[in-house]
């Protein structure tokens, strides 16, 4: 078993289907990301300088014994620092433990603090979050572009952007975006903005496809009903569905069964999900199950309709 890929805007392939490892614990991580690629197949992995756990990350593809320039690792800057992304970008190659990422994305499209009372989240001193709202986001995606020269990234993107927040970047940026990594699901679809990034040659990455923690999305009846037609688990048919609108899914897990699973099972999906059925998916969140499950509170306007 092995994911298809689709071409970045780099030239690149990066498969369709990648271990998402956020909230994976350090001591569980290194098992999963090994057993991902050494067996179930997984040639992608997306990780974050604020999951904590990019040295077991690393540590995990060293032991699947894959080389590394057929595995696709990314990784993302933390908003506290975007005064420096070239010295964020050292200590995550430094904490994988490798010389190069293959993507790197700014984690979300605000600037927190550099200089703040705390290095994760800064507050203010009545509790808010530290968010230095004039601060230029296209001068943080100059120093991005800066990074491709260095060889120690081979693409740049974005997470959680918007248009809106897009449009901060695109009329200035002399490098396309190569991925926008967003939360999609069945519940959060978000049609206007994946059009937008795709016809700009932009391509869209989903995390938590299947609602997050517990999975709540698993008891949804409309997607139970389609996989129980094709002989499938539900949650293929949530990954599938995405996979199928040309979209790179990252679903997480650090039980085997479960990485295997999330990579076969939807790759079975969208080869036999029909328009119809998309369709159908697509209806549910427009007649009121729409739920977004991770909502940091920035306090500041990120673009989206149902978000400041």
């Amino acid at each position: 078993m092995s994911s298809p890929t689709i071409k970045l805007n780099t030239g690149a392939d990066i498969p369709i289907i990648g271990l998402g490892t956020w909230q994976s614990k350090p001591e569980e991580v290194i098992s999963a990301v090994e057993y991902a690629i050494k067996e179930a197949g997984y040639r992608h992995i997306d990780c974050a300088w604020n999951y904590h756990n990019e040295k077991e990350v690393g540590e995990g593809i060293r032991k699947s014994g894959v080389p590394r320039e057929e595995i696709f690792l990314t990784t993302k800057v933390w908003p506290s620092h975007y005064d420096d992304v070239a010295k964020a970008l050292d200590t995550s190659v430094k904490n994988f433990g490798l010389d190069y990422v293959d993507l790197l994305l700014l984690h979300w499209p605000i600037a927190l603090n550099p200089k703040g009372n705390h290095p994760i989240f800064p507050t203010r001193p009545n509790g808010s979050r530290d968010v230095i709202l004039d601060w230029p986001l296209k001068d943080t995606w100059k120093q991005m572009e800066e990074l491709l020269k260095s060889g120690k990234v081979k693409a740049i993107g974005v997470s959680n952007a918007s248009e809106l927040k897009l449009n901060e970047i695109l009329p200035h940026a002399t490098v396309v975006p190569a991925v926008n990594q967003l939360e999609l699901h069945l519940y959060n679809h978000n049609p206007e903005l994946v059009e937008f990034c795709q016809s700009r040659g932009i391509a869209v990455q989903a995390y938590s496809p299947l609602g997050s923690t517990n999975s709540p999305l698993l008891k949804d009846e409309t997607a139970a009903a389609i996989a129980t037609k094709y002989g499938l688990q539900v949650s293929d048919v949530l990954i599938g569905y995405l996979v199928a609108k040309n979209i790179i899914v990252l679903p997480k897990s650090v039980t085997h069964s479960r990485i295997l699973s999330n990579i076969k099972g939807s790759l079975a999906a969208a080869k036999n999900l029909t328009k119809e059925d998309i369709e159908q998916l697509d209806a549910i969140e427009a007649n009121g199950k729409h739920v977004r499950v991770v909502t940091p509170p920035w306090g500041c306007p990120l673009g989206f309709k149902d978000w400041i």
